[in-house]
């Protein structure tokens, strides 16, 4: 092997060794006692080892109904943006005009707009109509994240030949059928890149859900900041809590991460 490939290959095993480790530390103290924690944080669970943090975790963390507040608000949210984003990339990518290029660079700038300079306003706003509550806060989501799903949309769509649509319209359809027959599903791996950056985000979001949800309706994120206030100094609870939180997104994307990489670099060369 070169010196130079060995390089990258010594670069990578380092790099992915610092990414890994924040991850072996929940996991490994997730199984320990509190005295094993305090004993060797970096060591093996091995006679502290227990399982009992993830029941009692589970139980404090009221995980079920969190879970399930935090799937309905992803899913729906992520789901709206996908379909409503494309649509809107589709029609600004195939209008050849000076307002949809305005339209475009409107949603582009949005993208810079920190969500901290529109905080206050906006719970001003919706204190007006707070009875929406999980439904307010996945029309909040559609709009702060649409900007950032239509930019990768419109990119991918840029790379698909305008002969297909004008081939379609010969054959007499509509530009709702052919979005729906041959574009949405030729922005297969894209649709897959932008769920998962929409997952992330909505799934560990706590500013947004911490000024609009009851608590009720808690999602994971505001349950983990009552859970830690709760369990300050129980480490090996808030470590159970944590890894609890964290797996349905690992999951999620275990199973598209052979979509991601097709789907960020689509677009880029025309």
């Amino acid at each position: 092997m070169k010196k130079g490939k060995l390089s990258i290959v010594i670069l990578g095993i380092l790099l992915a060794v610092l990414w890994l480790f924040p991850f072996y530390l929940l996991l490994t103290n997730s199984f320990k006692t509190p005295k094993g924690i305090f004993n060797s944080v970096l060591s093996l669970p091995d006679k502290f080892f227990t399982i009992s943090n993830y029941p009692e975790a589970y139980e404090a963390l009221n995980f079920l109904s969190s879970f399930l507040h935090s799937l309905i608000i992803t899913v729906i949210s992520v789901i709206l943006l996908v379909f409503c984003s494309a649509m809107a990339a589709y029609a600004l990518q195939r209008n050849h005009s000076r307002l949809s290029s305005s339209i475009l660079l409107l949603f582009i700038s949005a993208m810079i707009i920190p969500f901290q300079s529109v905080m206050i306003p906006m719970t001003a706003l919706f204190g007006k109509v707070q009875a929406l509550n999980m439904w307010g806060l996945i029309f909040m989501y559609l709009g702060f994240n649409a900007s950032l799903s239509i930019f990768l949309f419109q990119g991918s769509i840029g790379s698909i030949s305008e002969s297909l649509d004008e081939s379609a319209a010969m054959e007499g359809a509509n530009h709702w059928q052919i979005f729906r027959k041959i574009i949405f599903p030729m922005l297969t791996p894209m649709s897959v890149t932008v769920a998962v950056l929409n997952i992330v985000t909505i799934w560990n979001d706590y500013l947004l859900p911490s000024l609009v949800l009851p608590e009720e309706q808690y999602t994971i994120p505001l349950q983990m900041f009552m859970f830690f206030g709760q369990f300050t100094k129980q480490w090996h609870l808030a470590m159970a809590g944590l890894t609890l939180a964290i797996i349905p997104v690992i999951i999620f994307y275990m199973f598209s991460q052979k979509y991601i990489i097709k789907g960020m670099t689509e677009g880029a060369v025309k």
